[in-house]
């Protein structure tokens, strides 16, 4: 028998540095991993191989009876068939397909994006409202990226200081190691500069320029959880709703600019989707927008 431990540690490296995960989705994964492993007690690299689509079935109904919804429940099947792959492979097996196991359905929502306007409040609301000088201009920073650059919350905040100074167009590292670049316009470089200018640490200095470019107050690097906060209170002050979220940013970078006439291929590269269905659901968002703008504004609607 392989201790638990053990299990777990070669699957966490086999994601974080041979498929190169983010933090985030490889705690994820060790974590339905340990509940399997759990559930099955002493096993070894073989004998998880052997497991077929009832076990698989058998953990998720245990999973559905601890309250997980159809989104949980299918993030937790993909987790497993991930893990159950890796250890055919540990254990030699020549066919790695996991057991066919088809997951709950789930309806995919259409993202709700902010205004222009919301957007850039949220960014000077988030500045004006922070404590200090130099974490306000951080944060205006960050989401200055998230809504000008159709960042992710991770990839601004996995900036090194080495991206300093700032040029017309960055060079963005998304999910899967997959790069691109993205271009940034004027204010969002001067948020940048600001930021430098106020930061109490040295994120500009040369001997730095491997250390991240957002820092949290104490110097270490900026957490997502931090912004999100921001965000929220900035968010209730502004009287706008729970889906103005960090995240909500990129989604209004991507409806805006298709609303503005960009094409779905050039709308892909610069939010680095795999494939361009992950993009197409952004001509759902777009025309719900023209919709709520036909509702508000035609004089028929109104009467």
């Amino acid at each position: 028998m392989t201790a638990k431990a053990d299990l777990l540690e070669a699957w966490g490296t086999h994601l974080a540095q041979g498929r190169r995960r983010s933090p985030h989705t490889v705690r994820a994964y060790v974590a339905t991993a340990s509940r399997l492993l759990d559930t099955l007690g002493e096993t070894d690299w073989p004998q998880l191989a052997s497991l077929d689509a009832a076990a698989l079935r058998r953990q998720l109904a245990s999973r559905r009876q601890e309250g997980i919804g159809n989104v949980s429940a299918a993030r937790e099947l993909s987790a497993l068939k991930a893990f159950l792959i890796f250890a055919r492979e540990k254990a030699g097996m020549t066919d790695a397909m996991p057991p066919r196991l088809r997951g709950p359905r789930i309806k995919k929502g259409i993202p709700r994006p902010v205004t222009p306007d919301e957007a850039v409040n949220l960014a000077v609301a988030v500045d004006e409202d922070a404590r200090e000088a130099w974490i306000g201009a951080r944060d205006r920073a960050v989401l200055l990226l998230l809504y000008g650059a159709g960042m992710r919350i991770a990839e601004a905040l996995s900036l090194p200081s080495s991206a300093l100074p700032l040029s017309d167009t960055l060079v963005v590292t998304g999910k899967g190691g997959k790069q691109r670049v993205v271009p940034l316009l004027p204010i969002i470089r001067d948020a940048v500069d600001d930021y430098v200018a106020k930061c109490p640490w040295p994120v500009a200095h040369e001997n730095h320029r491997k250390d991240p470019l957002f820092r949290g107050a104490k110097g270490g690097p900026l957490s997502q959880g931090m912004v999100q906060k921001a965000v929220a209170r900035a968010r209730v002050s502004l009287g706008l709703p729970s889906s103005a979220t960090p995240h909500a940013l990129r989604h209004s970078f991507a409806t805006h600019l298709l609303g503005a006439g960009a094409d779905l291929r050039s709308l892909q590269e610069l939010l680095g989707h795999a494939s361009l269905g992950s993009t197409q659901i952004y001509t759902k968002v777009d025309a719900a927008t023209l919709l709520d703008v036909y509702r508000n504004a035609h004089p028929r609607e109104r009467d």
